[in-house]
Formats: structure tokens, sequence, C-alpha cells
């Protein structure tokens, strides 16, 4: 039920985080704030392919 997603940093476009989410309750594409470590601060992380 849970797929794997991985989290790219909107500034940079690195990918820092992978993660899982529920496909049935979030079917679009989510979005956290989580540290990145290449711009040295909190951004926004989106849900990448």
């Amino acid at each position: 039920m849970r797929d794997k997603i991985i989290l790219a940093c909107d500034e940079c476009k690195e990918r820092n985080y992978h993660t899982t989410k529920n496909r049935r309750q979030h079917p679009g594409r989510v979005e956290f704030r989580k540290y990145c470590p290449r711009c040295n601060r909190h951004q926004a992380h989106k849900e990448t392919k």
C-alpha cells in the first residue's frame, strides 16, 4: 500500500530524502519543509519521480 518516494530540494534540485507515502490518501505530489545540507537551511522538498 505504501510506495517509496524521493524528496528533492526546490532550490538546488538535490535529492536528499527517501520516505514512503500512502497513494490512496495522497494521490498528488507531496511537499515537506526539510533541511537541505547543500543550501545549509530549511527548504521546501517536493516528491520526484
